[in-house]
């Protein structure tokens, strides 16, 4: 009897270690999982992928289980901003975003932290608070890369929105206009965007 009540209680334990792995499982998906359930492995190498995971999980001071990655390996013409709910692992959002004037043409090759550079950083941003501004509705941002994006607010880089950074200006021209450094996006997507990601979330800026 006592040997069988030990199995007994020796498989309530298994079946409770199970259920909480499960559990576990479900409310954080593995890195796998989330890439393929969200469906950015359609638009976003796993490389890029792993690296934004990597320092989203690094990032001190962070409020939201929400990652932006924007890919700045791709032209300009082609959706390049993700924003990815981590924990029920979908995609809120994929969209066309500017880079800075002198950082390249179609495509971004050159980036820069300096004041006046009229250059796209990269590196971890933490999004902070929002503002009206001279492009309407603006979301600020802080640099927590070194030797990347520090100087951020120094260079007033903010996500806003832009009639630039439309689908109409690629039809048009082959590609978006450049902004003076900031992540510019379409103009009517801008407030539902910065609504998603504003007060503390990541965003990882890869090129």
């Amino acid at each position: 009897m006592r040997e069988r009540g030990r199995m007994r209680h020796g498989w309530r334990a298994l079946w409770l270690c199970v259920w909480g792995w499960s559990a576990l499982t479900w409310a954080q998906p593995n890195d796998t999982s989330l890439y393929y359930d969200s469906g950015l492995v359609r638009v976003l190498s796993a490389e890029v992928f792993s690296s934004a995971l990597e320092n989203y999980r690094r990032t001190p001071g962070k409020r939201k289980s929400v990652l932006t990655i924007i890919d700045y390996s791709k032209p300009s013409n082609e959706p390049r901003l993700f924003v990815l709910d981590l924990r029920r692992a979908k995609l809120l959002a994929a969209t066309w975003v500017s880079h800075g004037r002198n950082s390249g043409e179609e495509r971004a090759f050159s980036f820069s932290d300096r004041p006046d550079s009229l250059q796209s950083s990269l590196g971890v941003f933490r999004t902070g608070e929002t503002y009206l501004g001279k492009h309407g509705y603006s979301l600020r941002l802080d640099g927590l890369s070194p030797g990347k994006n520090l100087n951020a607010r120094r260079r007033a880089i903010v996500l806003h929105g832009a009639e630039y950074a439309s689908p109409a200006h690629i039809k048009r021209f082959g590609k978006l206009g450049r902004s003076w450094g900031c992540p510019a996006v379409p103009r009517e997507q801008a407030a539902r965007i910065i609504n998603l990601i504003k007060d503390g979330s990541v965003i990882y800026a890869h090129g």
